[in-house]
C-alpha cells in the first residue's frame, strides 16, 4: 500500500505512462490523442482496474490525513480527499484544474486576430448558426427525457439547455490539420472555415458562462452574491467582465509589447503571461461569475496580439501542458467517468439519449453552418465543406462537459456522450472533408498536386501534440 505524498507521485507516474501509451496508440489509428488519454483514465480508474480510486463526492482519493478513513484492500493508491472552504478536493483535482486553464490559455494564444478580420461578417454568421442550431437541437432531444423522468437526476430544463451547450463547441485543430494536408488552408473557404471555428469557440464560451451561472446556488445568498445569482444580474456581470477584461487587455498589450521589445524571448515573459492568465481566470469566476476557462481563454486572446511574445509563450505553456497538466486533466475525465449509470435503471434511456446526442451533434453543425453558406449564395459543395469542417469536436467539448459536472448540472455519466461525439466526429470529419474537397477549385486557384501542403505565414497553428514521440 502506497500512501502520503509519495503515493501522489506514484499516481502521477501511473497517469503519465498510461496516457502516453494510449495516446500513441490512438495517434497510430488516426484519432486524437486526447481520446487515448481518456481511455487511459478509464482503465486506471475505478471503472476497470481501480489503480486510482475516486471518493463518494467524485474527488480523487489521493491524500491521507489522520482520521480520514481506511484504505480499501483493492487500491494500489488510496489517499483521501481534504477540505478547502467547505468543499472536498484532492491534489490531482488541483492539477486537473490548472491543466484545463492552461489548455484554454494556449488556445487563446493561438487565435489569429488577422484571420478573424479577413472573413468578418460571414464567418461570424456561420459561427452563430453553428452555436444556435446544435444548442436548440440538443435541448429538443433532451426535453422528452426530462419530462418523463426517464433518467435519474435529469429533470430540469436548464440541464437540457446545458446538454445543448456541450454541442456548441468546435475543434479547430482537426479541421486545420486536414485543410493543411489538402493545401486548402489559405483558400477562401478554408480561411472562412477556420475563422468561423475560432469565433464559434468564443461564442460558445459566452453561452457556457451564462448557462453555468444559472445553476442553483442555494437560497441563503445575500448582497452581491444574490445579485450575481439573478438572471439579469448574470447578464450584467458577463457584459461587465468582457468590457473590463478587454479594456485591461488593451493596456496589457502595450505593456507586454514594450517588455517583448526590451527582453525578447526571455523566460520572464511566459511567466508573467501565465500569471496574467491565472488572474483572469480567478477574477472571471470569483468576481464576475463567469467560467474560469472563459477568463483564461480571453487572457490568451488579448496577449495573442503581441505576436512574437505570444508564440514564444505558447511554446513554453504547451510543453507544460503536453508533459504533465494536459494528460492529468484528460485522464481525470476518464477516472471520474461513471459507467455504472449505463447498467442501472436509467441505462437504456441514457444509451438512447447518447445515440440521439451524437446524431444531432453531427447534423446540427452541418445544417446550421451549411445553411448560412448556401443562403449567402455559396455552392452546395462549399456548404458541405463548411458544415463538415465545423462538425469536429475535441477538448473544448470535454472542458464544457466537465464544467457542467463541476457546477452540478449533469452527472459524470454524461461524459460518455461527449466522448462518443468526439470519437465519431473525429473519424467522420477528415473522411467527408476529403470527399467534398475532391475536385474543388476556387477561381484563380490551381488544384493541389498530391495533396501538397501549403502553410501561409499567418495561418493559425493546429492545436495538436508534438509529432516527436
Amino acid at each position: 500500500m502506497v500512501t502520503g505524498v509519495i503515493g501522489f507521485v506514484l499516481a502521477l507516474g501511473i497517469i503519465l505512462i498510461t496516457t502516453k501509451l494510449c495516446g500513441m496508440l490512438f495517434r497510430k489509428l488516426g484519432l486524437p490523442q486526447v481520446l487515448g488519454y481518456i481511455i487511459a483514465g478509464i482503465l486506471i480508474g475505478p471503472a476497470i482496474f481501480g489503480l486510482i480510486p475516486v471518493g463518494e463526492n467524485g474527488g480523487f482519493a489521493l491524500i491521507s490525513f489522520e482520521g480520514a478513513g481506511t484504505p480499501t484492500s483493492w487500491s494500489l493508491v488510496y489517499l483521501n480527499e481534504f477540505d478547502i472552504g467547505g468543499n472536498e478536493y484532492s491534489v490531482l483535482d488541483v492539477f486537473a484544474k490548472i491543466g484545463v486553464i492552461m489548455i484554454m490559455f494556449s488556445a487563446g494564444l493561438e487565435t489569429n486576430i488577422d484571420v478573424l478580420k479577413k472573413t468578418g461578417v460571414k464567418a461570424t454568421l456561420i459561427a452563430i448558426a453553428g452555436v444556435a442550431v446544435p444548442l436548440l437541437l440538443g435541448f429538443a432531444v433532451c426535453t422528452p427525457f426530462i419530462l418523463n423522468g426517464a433518467i435519474e437526476g435529469f429533470d430540469t430544463m436548464l440541464q437540457g439547455v446545458f446538454v445543448g451547450t456541450i454541442l456548441t463547441a468546435t475543434s479547430v485543430a482537426l479541421t486545420v490539420s486536414v485543410l493543411k494536408e489538402l493545401g486548402k488552408i489559405n483558400s477562401k473557404v478554408g480561411t472562412t472555415l477556420v475563422s468561423a471555428a475560432v469565433i464559434d469557440d468564443v461564442i460558445g464560451m459566452i453561452v457556457l458562462s451564462i448557462v453555468a451561472s444559472l445553476a442553483p446556488k442555494g437560497n441563503d445568498l445575500v448582497g452581491f452574491e444574490w445579485f450575481k445569482a439573478q438572471w439579469w444580474g448574470t447578464i450584467i456581470m458577463i457584459v461587465a467582465f468582457f468590457v473590463i477584461a478587454i479594456g485591461a487587455g488593451i493596456g496589457l498589450h502595450f505593456l507586454f509589447k514594450w517588455m517583448d521589445k526590451k527582453w525578447p524571448n526571455t523566460r520572464r515573459l511566459p511567466i508573467l503571461s501565465l500569471a496574467t492568465c491565472f488572474v483572469y481566470a480567478v477574477v472571471a469566476e470569483e468576481v464576475f461569475g463567469v467560467a474560469d476557462i472563459t477568463g483564461a481563454y480571453l487572457a490568451g486572446v488579448m496577449l495573442s496580439t503581441v505576436n512574437r511574445m505570444a508564440k514564444y509563450t505558447d511554446r513554453k505553456v504547451d510543453i507544460n501542458n503536453y508533459m504533465l497538466f494536459g494528460p492529468v486533466f484528460f485522464a481525470s475525465i476518464g477516472i471520474k467517468m461513471d459507467l455504472t449509470g449505463l447498467f442501472g435503471g436509467s441505462g437504456g434511456w441514457l444509451i438512447l439519449l447518447a445515440f440521439l446526442f451524437v446524431i444531432v451533434g453531427l447534423l446540427g453543425k452541418i445544417i446550421g453552418c451549411g445553411a448560412v453558406v448556401k443562403i449567402g449564395k455559396g455552392t452546395w459543395r462549399e456548404a458541405g465543406i463548411t458544415g463538415v469542417g465545423m462538425m469536429a469536436r475535441g477538448e473544448v467539448a470535454l472542458i464544457v462537459t466537465q464544467k457542467g459536472i463541476e457546477v452540478g448540472l449533469i452527472s459524470p455519466t454524461f461524459m460518455i456522450m461527449t466522448f462518443l461525439l468526439i470519437l465519431f466526429s473525429s473519424i467522420l470529419t477528415p473522411i467527408f472533408l476529403k470527399l467534398f474537397f475532391k475536385g474543388h477549385k476556387e477561381e484563380g486557384e490551381p488544384l493541389p498536386e498530391n495533396g501538397a501542403e501549403t502553410t501561409p505565414e499567418n495561418a493559425p497553428a493546429a492545436q495538436t501534440d508534438r509529432k516527436g514521440e
